[in-house]
């Protein structure tokens, strides 16, 4: 396929079929917020409303506002699930809740910083799109409890005995390098400058293992790799995720070599998580090649395919190397064949190794508004960069 038809197809996924999907099932007229546990067809099959993906959808909508289309309905979503979120969404200590009922009754407790990560997201977004300080306040006062947290992010609800075999996990730093950029306008430069250097530092010098060439999920408090079935751990959807966020840090400050290494890091995770028998990357992976913990080890996800997409484009967008652009090439040909949806729109997220739908659900406790909109945007706009230097690299190959 040329730029050209990339370009449309994404953008006809994404504003023809993906958004309308969420604006048509999800929204509670009701009790507010959304509903995010939705079938194939877009039926509601669970009320619980899962904190992190309000968020996720507050934040898609607000994008879709800002970025493509001054959108009344848009923005009147994200409002809803806003105006929903702040009524319900924390407890006393101003810590965001797991999950609620559909009326905004705690159910489980706010253990998990990652619904805080997506609140502050959210309403930095929102306060973009509206112009409205009451959201940047909340954006900010989250951030700040984030930071406050980030080294203990559990608190009291962490299972892990302490002293015995403390590890860090990657996931919490990978976030902040993309968190810290959606918040900047709302935050001191210093404090970003210093995110960023620490998150960066972080994933590519900690995480990131060259005698493996991957990135491990959890490490010891050293920085060190440890011996065990957390420690060995690999996610690649992960590792790819991170590498097209540390990317756009790295076009941020001009640094053409963090770049390069970032790629290198891509194809090497790539190389490594590729099914090669079934096509498709797989969820987790020991790095040692033992048998992972987790027994969903071998399905395929949707998020994880996506991002990597991202990744391979932007690689491509950055360095011209021809390597990312087959692999891009090779990941949409896989997606586009087994996860999009093109009856009743949004796409499946679990196949399971053969590439067979697992589950029919479009969203559910871990899937929501989020990954696939923000994905086809991204891969949209990246393939229009593309296409543009494309342009301009044979406009300057006429003229010489």
């Amino acid at each position: 396929m040329s730029e050209t038809e990339y370009i449309a197809l994404y953008k006809s996924n994404l504003l023809d079929d993906v958004v309308p999907f969420w604006a048509n099932n999800s929204i509670d007229d009701e009790n507010g917020g959304f509903f995010t546990c939705l079938s194939k067809e877009g039926e509601v099959y669970d009320t619980d409303k899962f904190i992190w993906l309000q968020c996720r959808q507050v934040w898609t909508f607000s994008m879709l506002y800002l970025n493509v289309e001054k959108n009344p309905a848009w923005l009147e979503i994200a409002e809803n699930g806003a105006a929903f979120l702040i009524k319900h969404g924390r407890n006393e200590n101003k810590d965001w809740y797991f999950s609620l009922t559909k009326e905004g009754k705690p159910l489980v407790q706010a253990y998990n910083i990652f619904s805080d990560c997506f609140a502050s997201m959210a309403f930095a977004q929102l306060s973009k799109a509206t112009g409205n300080s009451s959201y940047a306040e909340i954006a900010r006062e989250t951030f700040d409890n984030i930071l406050k947290r980030q080294n203990n992010p559990k608190g009291k609800y962490s299972k892990a005995y302490p002293g015995t075999r403390d590890l860090q996990g990657f996931s919490l730093p990978m976030i902040l390098c993309n968190l810290v950029l959606e918040i900047e306008h709302l935050l001191d430069s210093s404090l970003v400058e210093d995110v960023l250097k620490n998150g960066v530092d972080t994933v590519v010098n900690k995480f990131y293992k060259p005698e493996y060439g991957l990135i491990l999920e959890n490490i010891d408090l050293n920085n060190n790799f440890n011996d065990s079935y957390e420690g060995r751990l690999i996610n690649p959807g992960h590792g790819l995720e991170s590498m097209w966020f540390v990317m756009d840090i790295a076009e941020r400050n001009n640094d053409t070599a963090l770049i390069r290494k970032c790629v290198d890091i891509s194809l090497s995770i790539l190389e490594f998580g590729w099914d090669k028998e079934n096509r498709g990357i797989f969820y987790f992976l020991d790095v040692k090649g033992n048998p992972p913990q987790q027994l969903e080890w071998d399905q395929k996800l949707w998020w994880v395919h996506i991002e990597s997409m991202i990744t391979m484009l932007k690689g491509y967008l950055h360095t011209g190397d021809e390597r990312c652009w087959e692999w891009f090439e090779k990941l949409h040909e896989y997606t586009w064949e087994h996860f999009v949806d093109e009856e009743f729109g949004e796409w499946y997220g679990y196949l399971n190794r053969k590439g067979e739908i697992l589950l029919p659900l479009k969203g559910g406790k871990w899937k929501g508004c989020f990954h696939v909109p923000r994905g086809l945007f991204q891969l949209w706009k990246t393939m229009e960069r593309v296409q543009q230097k494309k342009k301009i690299e044979t406009e300057n190959l006429i003229n010489s």
